[in-house]
């Protein structure tokens, strides 16, 4: 793929986040409109999220267009491709982050249970990038935006369906950046691996975890990861790594993945739960949103903000390592030249 200087710094006209009501997508949605994007489609299941993040958009400045659409039907995400290309206009970036969850042991999860998660989560990733890629390539630029987890390279307990299909992604994303760099087109695609995150999900997940469940410390709220998200629609490579336990938690994996297995078993049950027990009415979302009826906006943030981080030094490390390498290679010179002129 090559790259294309006038593309990469111009802001999108028109964007698209499919899960854009929530969380993350809640998140990316606000920071794409407060940052220059005039015109934001909202792909998510439900009435009331959707009219919210829409509130949202317009009081930024940007155009919003709210779409309902179940990412894990092909036709419905063709078809809110097809309207937002009708009215606003053609598509310039594509975010995948919409998805699905259970908490459970494996050999607790139902079959329709994971089959819905995997749709929703792997083949909602697939189909939105179908869905937009011809009219991409028809163009010869713009962007298309994998969110992703540490867990598409580190699997932990009580979460396969989630790993399976984040792992799942990450395979599909490869193969496809093979094929566009063979046809020497200027379309891009980039995945953003984000750490634990404070969004709403922990309290909607399908769960049978007899306390509730949680992120795995430390938690960044959904705000570091929509301007890591934003930054790689700008300016798009390979990958992100998000968060200093990201990079951990890869890394280690390289390295030690039979290490990791032991310590998970030991610390991954616990470490995804709170003191708190399970509700014996507790409400989920893997077929109808949770809330919608009552016309319930869930926000950005979940139930856990004192403890979460509002910023991530290595996010900004990674966005500028050009910068540190040459900072780098001036401080060696430097002190090189310094060595010499201190020679007898």
């Amino acid at each position: 793929m090559g790259s294309s200087t006038t593309y990469r710094n111009r802001r999108p006209e028109v964007a698209v986040v499919t899960g854009a009501t929530a969380g993350v997508g809640r998140a990316t949605v606000r920071e794409l409109a407060g940052s220059g994007t005039r015109k934001i489609a909202l792909l998510a299941r439900g009435s009331a999220g959707p009219a919210a993040a829409a509130e949202d958009v317009r009081a930024a400045g940007a155009v919003a267009l709210p779409i309902e659409t179940d990412v894990a039907d092909y036709d419905q995400v063709e078809a809110a491709a097809d309207r937002v290309t009708a009215q606003p206009g053609p598509i310039d970036l594509w975010i995948n982050d919409g998805f699905s969850a259970v908490f459970a042991p494996f050999t607790e999860i139902e079959s329709a249970e994971f089959r819905r998660a995997t749709e929703v989560t792997y083949l909602g990733f697939v189909y939105g990038t179908r869905a937009v890629l011809d009219r991409m390539l028809s163009r010869d630029h713009d962007t298309i935006v994998q969110v992703g987890s540490a867990l598409a390279h580190r699997s932990i307990p009580l979460q396969s369906a989630y790993c399976g299909a984040k792992h799942a992604i990450v395979g599909f994303t490869e193969s496809l950046r093979c094929e566009l760099l063979r046809c020497g087109t200027r379309v891009r695609v980039t995945q953003v691996h984000l750490p634990a995150l404070n969004t709403p999900q922990f309290g909607w997940v399908l769960s049978r975890l007899e306390r509730q469940p949680q992120p795995v410390p430390p938690i960044y709220q959904p705000e570091v990861a929509a301007r890591a998200i934003f930054h790689a629609a700008h300016q798009p490579r390979r990958e992100y790594w998000v968060g200093t336990s990201t990079v951990a938690t890869i890394l280690a994996n390289r390295i030690v993945p039979g290490l990791l297995d032991h310590y998970l078993a030991r610390t991954g049950y616990c470490s995804q739960q709170t003191s708190k027990p399970t509700g014996p009415h507790r409400s989920a979302n893997p077929w109808h949103p949770v809330g919608s009826a009552e016309g319930h906006d869930f926000g950005a943030h979940g139930s856990f903000d004192r403890r979460s981080h509002r910023r991530s030094p290595q996010v900004w490390a990674s966005q500028h390592r050009i910068l540190l390498v040459a900072a780098a290679g001036v401080l060696g010179a430097a002190g090189a030249a310094a060595r010499l002129l201190t020679r007898p």
